[in-house]
């Protein structure tokens, strides 16, 4: 079997990225934690959101926005599950 190169993955990940990602369940990367986004705790501020786990407090997340971009670090998530 060839590598390919990423390209391939415009398709998969357009669909997969077109749903509310706060019904996304992730896997805290620190405890195991399993639980929607939407119940993290989030700390905004001028510099962005810091999203942390519920249970154990780890960084599960950062999201910055500058000028006509967005920085996402998903650092502290294992595993996220999208439902279809």
């Amino acid at each position: 079997m060839q590598h390919l190169d990423g390209n391939v993955l415009a398709g998969p990940l357009a669909e997969l990225f077109a749903f509310d990602p706060t019904t996304t369940s992730a896997r805290c990367a620190g405890c195991g934690n399993v639980a929607i986004l939407a119940a993290a705790m989030v700390w905004a501020d001028a510099m962005g959101y810091v999203v942390r786990c519920a249970d154990c407090d780890s960084v599960l997340a950062t999201v910055v926005e500058a000028d006509d971009r967005t920085w996402i670090s998903l650092v502290g998530i294992s595993a996220l599950e999208v439902p279809r």
